[in-house]
């Protein structure tokens, strides 16, 4: 028997090993040699790096050919059969094989080389086997099985290992050693794998010789090889060796249901055989998966083939389904027929060709009425029989919109919203509730004999609000019942919802709505009058609706005015002729920039929607008011006597000054003082009612008529600059004549005057 001295006498070159071998290496890098040296010698080097390479190629075989997956899923799909161009021109629809699609990424079912080698797995040439061995023998060393099956233990000998299940090596190497040491204990487990090669003939998208991991199964071959063609089938695949077959695999048992019972581990040689495809059936419709099938040999029958995309879909309709039949015989050879898919027309068996489509259950509910519009839930209702619109609509709050709600609760949300909330009464109130048109709604139904809708309208308040009989209509399923909101139908001014905005000095001010046909005087009686302070000729009264076409017509003008400046400054160029180029070139370029300082200004300016009232400059009662009929929107301001009249524009005391009776234009002009651009020829009064008084429209001589007015509180006297047409060719000037069309047309204020001024 050996001895421990055995284990150092063998040790002995690992010294000189160590010397030769670079500083920092790895002892066990060092001493595996030593040990393993023989069965490294016996089998060589590049027979174990080949083994490496092998394995590495098998792990990732969806590169073998160069080719990315996404380019080879390309080429697949491009491959059609026979039967796919028959169904894409007899459905419209080109479909897949089923399950081919799992072939587009081959690397996905890869073996995983990190695994450990099963009980079964078989050692053969290319293995390496590693060997731990302690107690009265103490060595470790890696071994490669050599070409003859067979690794090389020191002063053991060869022991032949090729052929020997992983569950059985230890036990074998047990027996050898046993035969010279003793008191000994031993562990052997499997390192680099070797690879083997297969064959892959027939129907195979990559047919030919496959080098793949030694623990490679049938499965991981076909993957490796691309599948099946669509001309090749997916259930009769089998597996030769030796001659004889091994196993037969049903591919669509594995996809479906993951059954890999058929599924077995490769040995070198071993020939892999994909049939041409059998007997095959389209199907398409309301399903998932509409694809062709292969049937199964012997037969499928229909239940057997939708059972493999998930079964009869619950969209689909089991009273009919269409079944396209080839039949030979017949002339033509193609007929349709009519199956259910219930319990026995599952059972009905499938024929090579045919193509069946499942058809979709109908949208239309059998018992269900529709609410919609301005409701509280836009559903679909059970119908049942007797129902009739209070059913549907049994209380006034199924007509309160979610959004009401919404709407409320960020009232005290929003500190933006919170804070305003006494300025915005009049918005809020319009905004916060969908007005509803009671007096509409109406009933959509679907004729059954003309297959035409009919609208029945009805009168919502005497339906919900007074429960009128006649207009709790019957209901039938299929109806659509719709409530409408003002937002839907332009309704007569009387139905309106009119809030306006009362301020200054009257009784109560505040958001009133005004009833039918109410005028301003009429309501501002309503609300009590006005105060001790109120100046009637002030008022103020705007209309939003008079806003928006007001702002549109200055809108238009703004690009009338560019557009004329345009020509105006070619016209300038015109006139200076050639021999002044360079003072054209200038020029044009200060009337350029000239002119979209103007615009820029005029655009800056916002009309305030306020209609001149016309008033009496001594009226002081409600009723010299003009009886104007109230819409939603307007607003009415009050105030008291101001006090004081004003002066702008070209003067030299540009400022207000107290009002006392019997005050003139000319007085107030007279205390300004006009500057020496002034155009007083154009000057205007700007009345606190809103109307303007130029000083053309007024008789007398040389105007005298115009100073000779008598201004009232909060009357404004507007001097004009002077323009000088031959060298600043005023556009705005030639365009409008004057500055009183702008503030009569457009409804601007006294606000404007300061950006008017400045042009």
């Amino acid at each position: 028997m050996m001895t421990a001295s055995w284990l150092t006498s063998q040790a002995q070159p690992a010294v000189g090993a160590a010397a030769a071998a670079p500083s920092g290496a790895p002892a066990a890098s060092l001493m595996a040699p030593v040990v393993a040296g023989p069965a490294v010698g016996a089998t060589g080097s590049g027979e174990a790096a080949t083994s490496q390479t092998n394995a590495s190629e098998a792990s990732a075989p969806a590169a073998d050919d160069g080719t990315p997956d996404a380019q080879r899923s390309a080429q697949h799909s491009r491959a059609l059969s026979q039967f796919q161009v028959f169904v894409r021109e007899s459905t419209g629809q080109l479909l897949p094989m089923f399950g081919s699609e799992l072939f587009s990424r081959t690397g996905s079912y890869s073996p995983d080389a990190a695994q450990p080698a099963p009980g079964d797995y078989v050692l053969g040439p290319g293995d390496e086997v590693h060997l731990q061995v302690w107690g009265a023998v103490e060595f470790t060393g890696v071994f490669t099985i050599d070409r003859n099956g067979q690794i090389a233990l020191p002063k053991v000998g060869t022991v032949t290992l090729a052929g020997v299940a992983m569950r059985n090596l230890e036990g074998v190497l047990q027996n050898q050693l046993g035969r010279v040491f003793t008191n000994f204990n031993l562990n052997a487990n499997l390192g680099r794998l070797r690879s083997i090669q297969v064959y892959v003939v027939g129907q195979a998208q990559r047919p030919g010789t496959l080098k793949i991991s030694s623990l490679s199964t049938l499965v991981n071959a076909l993957f490796a090889s691309g599948g099946p063609t669509a001309t090749g089938s997916m259930r009769n695949v089998q597996l030769k060796r030796g001659g004889r077959v091994v196993t037969t695999l049903d591919l669509y048992e594995f996809i479906a249901k993951g059954d890999k019972s058929k599924d077995v581990p490769l040995q070198g040689g071993d020939v892999i055989v994909i049939p041409p495809v059998g007997a095959r059936v389209a199907v398409t419709g309301a399903l998932d998966n509409a694809a062709i099938y292969e049937l199964k040999p012997g037969a499928d029958s229909l239940g057997d083939v939708l059972a493999l995309s998930g079964g009869v879909p619950a969209l689909a309709s089991t009273a009919k389904a269409l079944l396209e039949r080839i039949a030979p015989d017949q002339t033509p050879p193609r007929r349709v027929q009519d199956i259910t898919l219930d319990a026995s027309g599952l059972r009905q068996p499938l024929r090579d060709g045919d193509v069946l489509t499942v058809l979709g259950i109908s949208p239309a509910f059998g018992n269900a009425v529709t609410l919609q519009g301005t409701v509280a839930a836009p559903l679909r209702y059970s119908w049942f029989t007797g129902m009739k619109l209070l059913d549907l609509i049994p209380e006034r709050d199924a007509l309160i919109t979610a959004d009401y709600y919404k709407r409320k609760n960020l009232l005290v949300q929003n500190a933006n919203v919170a804070q305003d909330a006494g300025g915005n009464i009049a918005g809020r109130t319009r905004d916060l509730a969908d007005q509803i048109n009671w007096d509409y709604a109406v009933i959509e139904r679907l004729n059954r004999d003309t297959l035409a809708t009919e609208l029945i309208p009805f009168n919502l308040g005497k339906a919900v609000l007074q429960r009128d009989p006649t207009q709790n209509l019957p209901l039938q399923p299929g109806d659509v019942v719709t409530i409408l909101s003002h937002n839907d139908l332009r309704l007569p001014q009387s139905r309106q919802t009119r809030l306006v905005r009362i301020e200054g000095e009257v009784a109560a001010p505040g958001v009133y709505p005004a009833l039918p046909g109410e005028t301003l005087p009429q309501l501002l009686q309503r609300v009590g009058g006005l105060t001790a302070n109120a100046y009637l000729f002030g008022t103020e009264f705007t209309r939003e609706s008079v806003r928006r076409r007001q702002q549109d017509n200055l809108d238009v003008l703004i690009r009338r005015l560019e557009a004329q400046s345009q020509a105006q400054t070619s016209s300038v160029v015109a006139n200076l002729g050639s021999n002044n180029a360079e003072q054209a070139q200038l020029l044009m370029q200060q009337q350029r920039t000239q002119l979209q300082s103007q615009i820029a200004r005029l655009k800056t300016m916002r009309s305030n929607g306020r209609m001149a009232l016309e008033l009496d400059a001594k009226g002081r009662e409600l009723n010299s008011l003009p009886a104007v009929p109230l819409e939603d929107g307007d607003r009415v301001v009050v105030p008291a006597a101001p006090g004081y009249v004003a002066a702008f524009g070209s003067v030299n005391n540009e400022n207000v000054f107290i009002h006392k009776p019997g005050k003139t234009v000319g007085d107030v002009l007279a205390n300004a003082g006009l500057t020496e651009d002034a155009d007083p020829d154009h000057a205007f009064l700007l009345r606190a009612d809103g109307t303007i008084v130029a000083r053309r429209d007024r008789g007398g001589f040389f105007g005298s008529g115009f100073e000779s007015l008598e201004m009232m509180p909060g009357d404004t006297v507007v001097v004009p600059a002077l323009v000088d047409r031959e060298s600043r060719y005023n556009f705005i000037t030639r365009a409008l004549k004057d500055w009183t069309q702008i503030f009569s047309n457009f409804g601007l204020g006294v606000a404007a005057i300061k950006t008017i001024k400045s042009l």
